[in-house]
């Protein structure tokens, strides 16, 4: 039997927000106070990693997005079709909360967020972040992820190739 410290769900009334502390004020407010609209709405999933208490370790959000062909790196743009979007999940929003950072939860929540994607019955391209500034970038760009052209703080990461790393 696992004894993992948290289970990785998707977001529910029963967990408790309100403590959450990233220390990003931002982040913070956003799972208090607008991810459950966001969710409803169909906006955005929201997946937690929560403790056996229902507290909230660190979450994240996926959402449907596109990318302009022509932001793609060449030599990866020649080897798609020549539609004008690419279809990719966007990761708006990742955060740990201070109490269990150093833990290695960031990189596990990205890495459920990647399988996920690769599962998902809806085909996307890849899996697209905003970094919110150059620390966030150096940490998606260690796991694999690359700056879109012209846009060194929007990353992506081809989900073909995560599949096949699985």
């Amino acid at each position: 039997m696992s004894r993992a410290p948290f289970q990785l769900v998707p977001l529910h009334p029963n967990h408790h927000r309100s403590v959450f502390n990233s220390g990003s004020e931002a982040l913070d407010r956003y799972l208090r106070e607008q991810v459950a609209q966001d969710v409803r709405r169909r906006m955005a999933a929201c997946f937690v990693a929560v403790t056996a208490e229902n507290y909230i370790a660190g979450f994240y959000t996926l959402a449907s997005a596109s990318v302009a062909l022509t932001d793609l790196p060449a030599a990866l743009a020649k080897r798609l079709p020549r539609y004008p979007a690419v279809p990719t999940v966007r990761m708006g929003r990742l955060a740990v909360d201070q109490a269990f950072k150093g833990q290695g939860l960031g990189g596990a929540l990205l890495a459920d967020a990647i399988e996920r994607c690769t599962r998902a019955e809806i085909a996307a391209y890849a899996l697209l972040v905003d970094a919110k500034d150059e620390q966030a970038a150096t940490f998606y760009k260690h796991h694999g992820f690359l700056p879109l052209h012209d846009t060194p703080l929007t990353l992506f990461l081809p989900l073909a190739g995560a599949a096949t790393a699985r």
